[in-house]
């Protein structure tokens, strides 16, 4: 079977070019606050804010490493790409790591995204897989960037702007490009999603709409519960962050993610995972997910009253009280209509991958309509020939060479599935072997 067809259109184009524009003005915007902050000798905000750049940089560089490290081993990927013969051949490796090693492996995908999709829009290239590949890649390490930085950052603009009591325009403008990158970020992987879809052509405006306002409307409150109780607690602050994030890494590992194909780089996913978590929901275990999500939004709810309820009994007291009890009923609103959005979002639009009725009259050979899945070791993958495909990892023998971004693919088949996974070997004669047999 192969991969659904990648036809990248000119909204990919788009979208890839503003995700590039929203990314350097985030950035561009965090560096000027940066130096604001050190101009009017505010150090210690000066250093938070490089703090937070730099980590999360260094995390997304880490990843972008890892994935070019594994992508080097797949049949074909070398020769898609001018620009990826220069990379890969001879000292064009060691280029790549000096590149990484200085902060501009992401922004090297940037321009190579932009790149390809300028190839296959305007030039008319046929070949699309790859900046489909590209496009996929870049929207997961946008996602952790955004979680990594931008949210982080958020919280720290709006404590800085609680606790001195006024907000510098240019605080304002980063406010609003840490914002912008969260919202675009979630569109962008929300978009990757859905393209691992055969309907992907059914994918409507308003799937994607109510995608991000129920994102919106869960994430926006968690930020401003944790920046108000920063702000009466500073001290707090951190020790709340390594509570939390201790219990959600472990409860990351216990789900017995299988992300990377690396067991250094499988502890990084988990370790960003549990980052993740402390701001928003992301599903990372095959099978139903209603109960963890319960799990999850209970505790979430539950940490965000209690941070409000310690703000309103240490809040400063030239505050209104009339503005803070408006605050204080907002927040959980939103939230709940989040929650109320999100529901609606998966009864409605949320499409459910399920493996249809045997029938009687099939081959006993043929293995009709199954997803399909990595084994647990991330040897091999399941190829089955279906009348309507869905995806595969890894082309058949003697089949057109074609990319599927086996991680993408696999966050996919974890995001639309409703059933746990049915994985199928490759035999040599050709035929499948189902667990079991």
């Amino acid at each position: 079977m192969e991969c659904p067809s990648f036809r990248y259109s000119c909204l990919d184009f788009v979208f890839t070019v503003v995700g590039v524009c929203t990314y350097l003005f985030d950035v561009g915007s965090d560096l000027w606050v940066a130096t604001e902050f050190y101009l009017h000798g505010d150090f210690f905000w000066f250093g938070l804010v490089v703090a937070f750049l730099v980590l999360s940089s260094l995390v997304v560089q880490m990843f972008s490493w890892f994935w070019f490290e594994y992508d080097r081993e797949l049949e074909g990927f070398n020769t898609q790409s001018a620009a990826e013969k220069i990379i890969f051949g001879g000292e064009g490796r060691l280029r790549l790591r000096l590149l990484h090693v200085l902060h501009l492996g992401f922004l090297l995908r940037h321009i190579s995204a932009v790149e390809q999709g300028f190839s296959v829009w305007w030039r008319g290239r046929q070949d699309t897989e790859y900046a489909a590949y590209v496009t996929h890649d870049l929207s997961m390490l946008r996602l952790m960037e955004a979680f990594c930085e931008s949210a982080p950052q958020l919280v720290l603009l709006l404590y800085i702007i609680l606790h001195s009591g006024h907000a510098r325009p240019i605080q304002c403008v980063s406010l609003a490009g840490s914002a912008v990158s969260i919202a675009w970020s979630v569109a962008m992987y929300h978009r990757s999603l859905r393209s691992f879809l055969v309907e992907k052509a059914k994918q409507g405006w308003g799937s994607s709409a109510l995608y991000f306002l129920w994102n919106l409307l869960l994430i926006a409150p968690r930020l401003a519960s944790l920046a108000l109780f920063y702000s009466a607690l500073p001290l707090l602050g951190p020790a709340h962050f390594l509570l939390l994030w201790l219990p959600l890494f472990l409860w990351a590992w216990l789900q017995g993610t299988a992300f990377m194909d690396s067991t250094m780089g499988e502890w990084l996913y988990r370790t960003v995972v549990a980052v993740i978590w402390y701001f928003s929901w992301f599903n990372v275990a095959e099978g139903r997910s209603l109960w963890r999500g319960v799990v999850y939004h209970s505790f979430m709810v539950t940490d965000s009253a209690i941070l409000l309820a310690w703000w309103w009994e240490n809040r400063e007291a030239e505050v209104p009280q009339t503005h803070t009890l408006a605050l204080l009923m907002a927040l959980p609103a939103a939230y709940i209509l989040g929650l109320l959005l999100k529901g609606l979002y998966y009864y409605c639009f949320h499409p459910k991958l399920r493996p249809p009725p045997a029938r009687e009259e099939d081959e006993p050979d043929s293995v009709n309509n199954f997803r399909l899945f990595p084994l647990p070791n991330g040897s091999s993958h399941t190829q089955v020939s279906l009348p309507t495909p869905v995806w595969s990892l890894q082309p058949q023998a003697g089949s057109a060479s074609q990319l599927c971004n086996k991680r993408m693919a696999s966050l996919a088949n974890i995001f639309y599935s409703s059933i746990p996974s049915i994985a199928y070997t490759c035999l040599p004669n050709g035929n499948t072997l189902s667990p079991g047999h």
